[in-house]
């Protein structure tokens, strides 16, 4: 679904990312990991079209998307989460997710003055719309919480809900499990695992929480310095010799990892 080809990404002198070449499968979990300023959001930034590649593309079912906006990427269903969550603190967590689809008839003085039914109607649909994902994501009694008063976790779970009203075709997870307690982590993580059974999402993963990784990403991809250093399965990521002197250097403990 998502490829990557050759890509280079230039700050002055530094490579962010350097020569990367990755695939993401349709219908996947991929992870990405590494230590820190291996170049993975640098990565996620360019494939959600904040940066332009220096060189190289990325395509997505064969379309070359290497300079669209965010925007753009959004409606051909590229959607993206943050590390810190980005909601609208003064609405409730219904409004939030109601505001994500796009081409709202509410939105156009036109219909809201002219054609007031067409508006009630469309509203209801995505009102029964965000009711099913917080549903989905047991956060019923939150309906009418406003969103700022959300734990850490409670606010990644109702990012993930906002990328599921418009049903994309990838969702990039930017340290989702950052700052959140375990046991709201093990609800994301059921979240993840269930859009990907149920509802057949792609998901690209960074991640440094090693159980998370472990337990829903199938391949694991290993950057550092910019580059792709290895790509597999968790348990051969973990025993792989060039991946745990890159985390940890020599001589240190595999377990570490």
């Amino acid at each position: 679904m998502l490829e990557i080809k050759n890509v280079n990404k230039f700050f002055g002198g530094l490579k962010a990312v350097h020569n990367a070449s990755i695939k993401v499968e349709e219908g996947s979990i991929t992870g990405l990991i590494g230590p820190n300023g291996a170049g993975k959001t640098t990565l996620f930034n360019t494939i959600a079209g904040l940066y332009d590649p220096d060189e190289g593309n990325i395509f997505l079912n064969n379309e070359n998307i290497s300079y669209l906006k965010p925007h753009e990427l959004f409606a051909k269903g590229v959607l993206r989460t943050f590390q810190i969550a980005h909601e609208f603190s003064s609405l409730t967590v219904l409004e939030n997710l109601m505001m994500v689809p796009p081409n709202q008839y509410g939105e156009k003085l036109s219909y809201a003055l002219l054609n007031n039914l067409k508006v009630k109607k469309q509203e209801e649909e995505i009102r029964e719309k965000a009711v099913e994902v917080i549903n989905f994501l047991n956060l019923t009694n939150l309906t009418q919480e406003l969103a700022g008063n959300l734990s850490g976790g409670q606010k990644k779970l109702l990012e993930l809900g906002r990328t599921m009203m418009v049903d994309p075709k990838i969702v990039l997870l930017d340290e989702v499990g950052a700052g959140v307690n375990r046991t709201l982590l093990n609800e994301i993580t059921d979240a993840i695992l269930r859009l990907n059974k149920e509802k057949n999402y792609t998901f690209f993963v960074i991640e440094h929480d090693m159980d998370l990784i472990e337990k829903i990403c199938d391949p694991v991809i290993v950057m550092a310095e910019g580059s792709v250093l290895f790509k597999g399965n968790f348990e051969e990521v973990k025993n792989n010799e060039i991946v745990i002197e890159a985390y940890l250097g020599k001589g240190l403990k595999k377990s570490k990892l």
